[in-house]
C-alpha cells in the first residue's frame, strides 16, 4: 500500500507516491515512448501529438477511471494534476490546454489497440479529460491509458455492457457510498478492486465537506491550513475531491472496474434540499452559486458523461443503464429536485407536513421519467441505486412514531406515488439501493408499511459507509431499536464495507461485506450475511 507523509497545501503531497500495485503497473509498458510510436502509427496527426507540454512530476497522480457503461463503449477518465493539492486548486498545472492521448486494447500490454484519439485537458475543467469512447464490443473486458506530456498513464481495466437484446446469465456489481478521509481509510476499496465485477455504484458522500484537523483525523497527515476549512469555492471544492482521490486504494477501485456515481448531500453541505441550504438564512441564490461549484468539481473528478456536465447550477445526474435483458438500472438524484425537508427537518414524531400530498423528492420531471422507465423495462431486474431509506424507518422502539426527515419518511406521498406506480405498471422484481445510512441494511418494501399484512412489492438494500463513523460495532443500540420498530427491517448492521450483488435470471443476491476496523489500515474483508430475492417474488430471504 502506498503511503503519504504530508499534505501541504503549496507543494500537493509532501512525497512523490509510486503508482497503486498490480492492475496497470507502469512498468508494464515499457518506455515512455511506446504509446507515442503507437499514435504515429495512426491516424493521429504529429502536430497534435507534439502539442503536449513535458511534465517533471507525474501528471497522472489521481489516476484513472472508467464510467457508465453502454454495449458499444464508456466513458474514460482522468484529471492531470502533478501536485494535486495546491492552494488556487489547479493541481499544479498551468493555464494553457494540453494535449491528452489515450488508448483502449483487447490486452493490458496494448499488442492489440482497438480505438485511439486525442482530447485536450483545459483549465476550465481542471485538466480534465472525459473521453466517450464508442465502437467497442458489447459484453468485453478492455484496457484503456493515456498518455501526457512524455508520461504514461497507469492502465485501467473496464468491461462494456452486454448487447441490449442479450441474456446474460449473471452480473456482479457492487455499491458503495459515504467515505470521509478523516474518519477511516480507504481499505474496503482495495477489496473491492480485488473483486470480479462488471460495475461499482457510488451512491453518494463522494466528499466529506466538514472541516478537518491539523492531523487529517484518523489519518495522522498533516494538512495545511488552508485545506482544512469548508470548502464554498470552485478552488476549495477541487483541493477536497483530490483529498479524497489521492488515495491508493481508492485508485485502486476505479482503476480496476468502471464506476457509475451519484451525489448525496455531502458533495455540496449536509442535507441540503433544491437550492436550500440547511443554514436557513443563507440566501438560496447565494446557495446556487455555491452548488453550481460543487457540482462543476464532483464532475472534474468522476468519468461522468457530457450530458452530466454541470451548466452553473442546472444539472442531471439521474439517468438509466441496461445490462441485456437480465438488468436496468434507475439512476436517482434525491438531492436538486426535492422539496426542503419537514418540519426543519432533524428526526421528528407527529410532523403533518411529511404527510402533505405536494411534496416531492423526486421533483415532477424525473418522477415521470422514472416511471415511465420502469414501466417501459423488460429486463428481469428493475434495480433503481439512490441515495436515502426508501423503506419505512421508524426511529421509536416504543408505540409511537418517529421519523428522519431528510428520508424518503419526510416525503411519504411521493414514495407512495412510485409504489403504486410499481404496482400499476407491473415493475418486473424492483430492488432499491441505497446508501447514506452508514450502517448496512435489509428490508421489505410495503405497499402501506403501517399494515404488517400489506403486500411486500420490493425490497431495498442499504449499504453501509466506506470509512464514515470509523469502526462501528456489528449491532449498535440504535440498530436494536429499527428491528424492534420496524417488522419489515429484516437484518442492520453498524460496521464499514460495502454491498457486493450478483443478479441471475433466478435470483438476485447481496452480500454484506465488512471490515472490523478503518481507523488503521490494513483490516481484511468478510460476509457478514447475505441476502436473495427471488425473481417473481418480492421479499427477501437469508442465504
Amino acid at each position: 500500500m502506498r503511503k503519504n507523509t504530508g499534505i501541504s497545501g503549496t507543494s500537493g503531497l509532501g512525497t512523490r507516491l509510486p503508482g497503486p500495485p498490480g492492475l496497470g503497473r507502469r512498468a508494464l509498458l515499457g518506455a515512455t515512448g511506446t504509446l507515442a510510436l503507437a499514435v504515429a502509427a495512426g491516424n493521429l496527426s504529429a502536430g497534435r501529438a507534439g502539442a503536449a507540454e513535458r511534465f517533471q512530476e507525474d501528471p497522472f497522480a489521481l489516476g484513472v477511471a472508467s464510467g457508465d457503461p453502454w454495449p458499444d463503449g464508456v466513458v474514460l477518465w482522468t484529471r492531470l494534476a502533478p501536485r494535486p493539492l495546491t492552494p488556487d486548486g489547479s493541481g499544479g498545472m498551468s493555464p494553457r490546454a494540453v494535449t491528452v492521448l489515450w488508448e483502449v486494447a483487447d490486452d493490458e500490454r496494448f499488442e492489440r489497440v482497438v480505438s485511439r484519439g486525442w482530447a485536450r485537458a483545459v483549465a476550465e475543467l481542471a485538466h480534465s479529460v472525459h473521453v466517450e469512447v464508442t465502437g467497442l464490443a458489447p459484453g468485453r473486458t478492455y484496457f484503456y491509458r493515456f498518455q501526457a506530456g512524455g508520461v504514461i498513464s497507469p492502465v485501467g481495466r473496464t468491461r462494456t455492457a452486454p448487447a441490449p437484446g442479450s441474456r446474460p446469465k449473471s452480473l456482479s456489481f457492487a455499491f458503495a457510498s459515504c467515505q470521509a478521509w478523516f474518519e477511516g481509510f480507504y481499505t474496503a476499496y482495495r477489496h473491492m478492486a480485488e473483486e470480479d465485477l462488471d460495475l461499482v455504484l457510488h451512491l453518494g458522500d463522494y466528499i466529506y465537506e466538514n472541516p478537518i484537523d491539523a492531523m487529517g483525523g484518523v489519518r495522522n497527515t498533516p494538512v495545511a491550513a488552508e485545506l482544512r476549512g469548508e470548502p464554498t469555492t470552485l478552488a476549495q471544492y477541487r483541493n477536497r475531491h483530490a483529498l479524497h482521490r489521492y488515495d491508493a486504494d481508492l485508485i485502486a477501485a476505479h482503476q480496476a472496474h468502471p464506476f457509475a456515481v451519484v451525489w448525496d448531500d455531502h458533495e455540496v453541505e449536509d442535507n441540503w434540499a433544491g437550492d436550500r441550504s440547511k443554514h436557513t438564512d443563507v440566501d438560496p441564490a447565494v446557495f446556487r452559486v455555491r452548488a453550481a461549484a460543487a457540482f462543476q468539481a464532483y464532475y472534474e473528478h468522476l468519468p461522468l458523461r457530457l450530458p452530466n456536465k454541470p451548466r452553473g447550477f442546472d444539472t442531471r445526474m439521474y439517468r438509466s443503464l441496461r445490462y441485456g435483458r437480465l438488468a436496468s438500472f434507475h439512476i436517482l438524484d434525491t438531492r436538486l429536485f426535492r422539496d426542503d425537508q419537514a418540519c426543519g427537518d432533524g428526526t421528528r414524531a407527529g410532523c403533518a407536513e411529511r404527510l402533505d400530498p405536494g411534496r416531492t423528492i423526486l421533483g415532477a420531471e424525473q418522477e415521470n421519467w422514472l416511471y415511465s422507465g420502469l414501466g417501459r423495462s423488460d429486463t428481469t431486474w428493475n434495480l433503481i441505486p439512490q441515495q436515502i431509506a426508501m423503506n419505512q424507518v421508524d426511529t421509536d422502539p416504543g408505540p409511537g412514531q418517529s421519523f428522519v426527515m431528510d428520508f424518503w419518511d419526510g416525503y411519504a406521498a411521493s414514495r407512495q406515488r412510485l409504489f403504486d406506480q410499481i404496482v400499476a405498471r407491473n415493475v418486473s422484481n424492483p430492488v432499491v439501493l441505497t446508501g447514506d445510512m452508514h450502517r448496512h441494511l435489509v428490508a421489505d418494501l410495503k405497499r402501506d408499511f403501517d399494515r404488517p399484512d400489506s403486500p411486500t412489492i420490493g425490497v431495498e438494500f442499504i449499504g453501509t459507509s466506506i470509512s464514515t463513523k470509523k469502526d462501528g460495532v456489528d449491532l449498535d443500540p440504535s440498530g436494536a431499536s429499527l428491528l424492534a420498530a420496524n417488522e419489515h427491517i429484516k437484518f442492520t448492521n453498524y460496521q464499514r464495507g460495502y454491498v457486493r450483488c450478483t443478479a441471475t435470471p433466478e435470483q438476485c443476491r447481496a452480500d454484506f461485506r465488512v471490515l472490523p476496523y478503518v481507523t488503521r489500515p490494513g483490516a481484511p474483508v468478510s460476509t457478514r450475511v447475505s441476502f436473495a430475492t427471488e425473481a417473481g417474488r418480492p421479499g427477501v430471504q437469508p442465504v
